[in-house]
């Protein structure tokens, strides 16, 4: 009996010992899995780049949300692919977009990058300009990097549809609110 007891506290240990063996080699696993998965985050590029990255993704989740048609491409567009269509001097007039309802077709939404200038009356005119089919867009939303003078808001006012201003280093967090 005291041979079993001995057997037993012996196995006990033995599989006590292979089992922290074995947890710490699970838990090296996961480190370098953890390890692999953040080094895909790694970012060699601009911050700017890495912004615009960004509050486009927002902006396209954010769409979405809203129920709008955003094809799954858009979406899954990762960091590196995003900077190898638009290289690191982003060219905002490229970021430009629209989106039509899923539900309602008559409801479209044009998103429209701004520099990192201070957006003034002028700038206002030249985003107007850039509207194509203004009769069929029910929205606006305009993703600034830089600050909007008073009167400039008071021009988007008067626009015949709704129009929605974000910053582009307040965006990202706005779907964790």
């Amino acid at each position: 009996m005291e041979q079993n007891g001995a057997a037993e506290a012996a196995a006990k240990t033995n599989g006590e010992v292979h089992g922290e063996a074995a947890a710490a080699g699970s838990t090296a696993f996961q480190m370098d899995g953890l390890r692999n998965c953040l080094s895909s985050y790694h970012d060699d590029g601009s911050a700017e780049t890495h912004r615009y990255f960004l509050a486009r993704r927002t902006v396209l989740e954010m769409l979405k949300d809203r129920g709008y048609y955003v094809p799954e491409s858009d979406l899954s567009v990762s960091l590196q692919e995003f900077r190898a269509i638009h290289a690191q001097d982003i060219d905002i007039d490229r970021l430009k977009f629209s989106a039509t309802h899923q539900t309602d077709p008559s409801k479209r939404t044009m998103v429209i990058f701004g520099g990192t200038g201070v957006i003034k009356v002028n700038t206002v005119r030249l985003i107007s300009a850039q509207i194509v089919n203004r009769d069929s867009l029910s929205g606006l939303i305009l993703i600034l990097q830089g600050q909007i003078t008073k009167q400039a808001e008071n021009a988007l006012r008067l626009f015949k549809f709704k129009v929605e201003i974000f910053q582009v280093r307040l965006l990202p967090q706005i779907l964790w609110v």
